[in-house]
């Protein structure tokens, strides 16, 4: 048996081992041992799986366990509810860098000090049973980088479907349903949601379909309901890139150190787009410097212009250690919420729009256009309109967005936000998707808001709207 279809089967038969019961039957919570190396981690964790019926409703159908971790908090305050934690991605994963978060010094700044956090793998990923991983193939935020890439989540996919994984119950409503389970029987009478990334398209659906007991919401990085993934994805990335390179052009030092960096790079691209560079022995594709400078410009705006500097000059290596590190998503998970409720409300062909004379953005067009074709292989059941409609609610959210964002730039924020009655909207200068991630002064307000999400949160910490970017030269 071929591997990829191996490990598809596998991953269904210890599903079945859960036990198909014939009747729906009630969600149940097991406490389970914690997988991980939480050595050092100086606060109590308890894991344990959420089971559930995979499609609600059907008296015939499997169940599946989300995993959950609950990290209690050093200092409980009376009254406060727990914090439940939504990953991004799709087809991310929070409980596998649980330890490493629990022991960095910025994250023990806001989370499990006032309120316990409860960390939950989506349904489909992480320690969650089943993982529709793709082992083999890759994929980025940019989509699949190959033509073999995208046959192989295909084929896939179609392996745990003539398995019986019903493809059409692992998409954020269905995660919405999760987590409202998983409150009841955790027996919460409140919580709150933290979500980064795509973890804030669950919170929006949670808001939508499943808001019961839910408190206060903070979205880091939001990205909302009603924006499109691939049309307009290629111009978001070039937009974020030249924000950076504007950046580098006021600073003296790295203006001349990088001169002329737009023009040049759009030289590159124009080279990469007309065919495969074989540099130092490796061929590499458009696809290949577009996953990367979309994966960059997310995380490492900091070093951006110098490994742009490199790539210009020849040296390909950054391009090269993204190649090599590709494989961080459970590819299956991804496609099945893209396909559900960002894909369908898109047009294949309108990715290309407005790319003809930005070759930055025209690097990332063939990549965004496999997502769609993956989309038109596999069945993932019927599609809503109301999955991209803008979300109403007056909920207490705080929205937490970057300056310098390719996949979840600001504007998005401040026009979602219009539709959260008594919403506050952060936007961070300087900073890159992740806030929380790099800036203390976003964690103090995020802790701030949980204690009392009616109160404006202070911003007086914040960097100035004129700050100067600071880069990194060496390495």
């Amino acid at each position: 048996m071929p591997r990829l279809s191996w490990i598809a089967a596998a991953g269904v038969l210890a599903l079945i081992g859960l036990g198909g019961a014939a009747h729906a039957a009630a969600p149940q919570f097991k406490p389970t041992a914690c997988v991980g190396d939480y050595k050092g981690v100086d606060l109590k964790v308890q894991c344990g799986n959420l089971i559930v019926d995979e499609t609600r409703g059907d008296p015939k159908s499997r169940r599946i366990s989300v995993a959950v971790a609950i990290v209690k908090a050093s200092a409980p305050k009376p009254g406060l509810p727990p914090v439940v934690y939504l990953h991004g991605g799709p087809g991310g994963s929070a409980l596998g860098n649980l330890p490493r978060m629990l022991k960095s010094k910025g994250s023990r700044e806001f989370v499990a000090i006032d309120q316990d956090w409860i960390f939950i793998d989506q349904r489909g990923g992480g320690q969650s049973n089943p993982n529709l991983d793709c082992p083999g193939t890759n994929l980025t935020d940019a989509g699949p980088p190959s033509d073999k890439d995208k046959n192989g989540i295909v084929a896939c996919l179609k392996a745990f479907q003539a398995q019986g994984v019903n493809l059409s119950r692992y998409n954020a409503v269905e995660v919405a349903k999760d987590v409202q389970d998983l409150r009841q029987v955790l027996k919460l009478p409140l919580i709150d949601l933290f979500g980064g990334s795509y973890g804030t398209r669950i919170e929006a659906a949670i808001q939508t379909h499943a808001a019961q007991g839910v408190r206060a919401v903070v979205q880091d990085s939001p990205w909302p309901p009603e924006a499109d993934w691939t049309v307009g994805g290629p111009a978001m990335v070039s937009t974020s890139i030249d924000i950076v390179m504007a950046k580098c052009a006021v600073v003296a030092e790295c203006a001349q150190r990088y001169p002329d960096l737009k023009a040049k790079l759009a030289a590159v691209a124009e080279r990469w787009l007309a065919g495969p560079q074989t540099l130092n022995g490796k061929t590499y594709t458009a696809d290949d410097l577009g996953g990367y400078l979309m994966d960059a410009s997310y995380f490492t705006a900091g070093v951006l212009p110098r490994d742009l500097w490199k790539i210009i000059q020849g040296d390909v290596s950054p391009v090269q250690e993204f190649v090599e590190s590709r494989d961080y998503y459970s590819e299956g998970q991804f496609m099945t919420h893209l396909c559900k409720e960002e894909i369908p409300f898109e047009a294949r062909a309108a990715v290309a729009d407005g790319t003809e004379k930005d070759p930055v953005a025209r690097l990332m067009v063939v990549s965004m256009q496999r997502i769609h074709d993956v989309c038109a292989a596999i069945d993932v059941g019927p599609i809503s309109k109301a999955e991209q409609q803008p979300v109403k609610t007056a909920i207490p959210t705080l929205f937490l967005a970057a300056e310098i964002d390719p996949g979840c730039p600001p504007e998005l924020t401040k026009a979602a936000s219009k539709g959260y009655q008594g919403s506050q909207v952060v936007i961070v200068t300087n900073a890159t998707h992740g806030v929380s991630r790099a800036s203390p002064c976003v964690r103090k307000m995020i802790r701030g808001f949980f204690q009392d999400p009616t109160k404006a949160v202070d911003r007086s910490c914040l960097p100035a709207a004129d700050t100067p970017m600071a880069f990194a030269y060496a390495g």
